[in-house]
């Protein structure tokens, strides 16, 4: 498929769902009243649903996909490996780890934030200390495994430990919860400027993804290149387990995807698999509220659901 034109489809379908994502919900609204909440008019009842629950919940789930396919799409090409997973850095794991310790202890919601915040730099600091070295992507990908296996156990541990009270309330943080997004302003800005940045230095990705020693020829330096996808993967994958909790499957499929719809070069791929997993995850959480509504469900039992048939049509597709 033609790249610009697939880009114009996955901004429709962007559009699309941000609209659909304003439209759903307990108690459905029409598109007039939609946009006379957004801009304060009408029933105020209407315009606290629309300003205070259902924007910044849309605003959160298309900004924590977006994060998340990026992410991938760095990480896929650092390792040359495209089922390469955001989470795979142990990033998840170390978060994880921190927010259920301080759920455990009682700390409330923004003492488990930083609590995540502060597991997930140092499992970005112990994984690429131990696992990187220069040309060698193989290392880091094996340390990150390791690493988000011992992670794994800790979870296990924390959820056994955890009275029965609070078991649910952890569960529904590692399955992904987009209800209370925080530092929804900071992470549309890094999302922004990230988009920027990957798409002027998408050459240099393209070099990269062709293999080292061919990028080494061409005169690109490795180390450097290879620190900084790490680092900047990272820190996306952090912003958006600060958004949503942990949410699995976007950062591998997203960037998959739409390699399979025929795109490889990265000007095309980044902002194409942006676009993707913002809508796809969107589209998750809309599911996750409104088909049990009353009833919230996790956005990751979503994204697995819908993934998974998605991928292994596209994979059919393209064999």
């Amino acid at each position: 498929m033609n790249s610009r034109l697939l880009l114009s489809l996955l901004t429709l379908l962007a559009v699309l769902a941000l609209g659909g994502g304003l439209l759903a919900g307990a108690l459905p609204l029409s598109p007039g009243e939609v946009a006379r909440g957004l801009f304060g008019q009408g029933d105020p009842a209407t315009v606290q649903i629309v300003q205070e629950l259902r924007l910044p919940r849309v605003l959160a789930a298309f900004v924590c996909g977006g994060l998340l396919a990026l992410s991938g799409v760095l990480l896929q090409a650092l390792l040359r490996n495209p089922l390469a997973d955001p989470y795979i850095l142990g990033v998840s794991g170390g978060a994880a780890v921190g927010a259920l310790a301080a759920m455990l202890l009682g700390a409330g919601l923004l003492a488990q934030q930083g609590a995540s915040l502060v597991g997930a730099l140092v499992a970005v600091v112990a994984v690429f200390g131990l696992g990187f070295r220069r040309g060698e992507s193989h290392r880091l990908l094996l340390t990150g495994v390791v690493f988000s296996a011992g992670c794994g156990a800790l979870v296990s541990l924390l959820l056994t430990l955890s009275p029965e009270a609070q078991v649910k309330g952890m569960l529904f943080w590692l399955m992904g919860d987009l209800a209370d997004p925080q530092g929804l302003a900071a992470a549309t800005v890094l999302l922004a400027l990230g988009l920027v940045c990957a798409t002027l230095a998408s050459g240099g990705l393209d070099v990269l993804s062709a293999g080292l020693d061919k990028a080494a020829t061409l005169g690109l330096a490795v180390g450097r290149w290879q620190a900084a996808l790490y680092f900047a993967a990272a820190l996306f994958t952090v912003a958006a387990l600060q958004l949503g909790g942990s949410i699995g499957f976007v950062g591998l499929m997203m960037p998959h995807a739409v390699r399979l719809l025929g795109v490889t070069a990265h000007r095309w791929l980044v902002p194409g698999a942006a676009l993707l997993g913002g809508a796809f995850l969107l589209l998750a959480d809309t599911l996750a509220r409104t088909a049990w509504s009353p009833l919230q469900l996790p956005v990751g039992i979503f994204t697995a659901l819908l993934g998974v048939p998605v991928l292994l049509w596209l994979l059919a597709r393209g064999r």
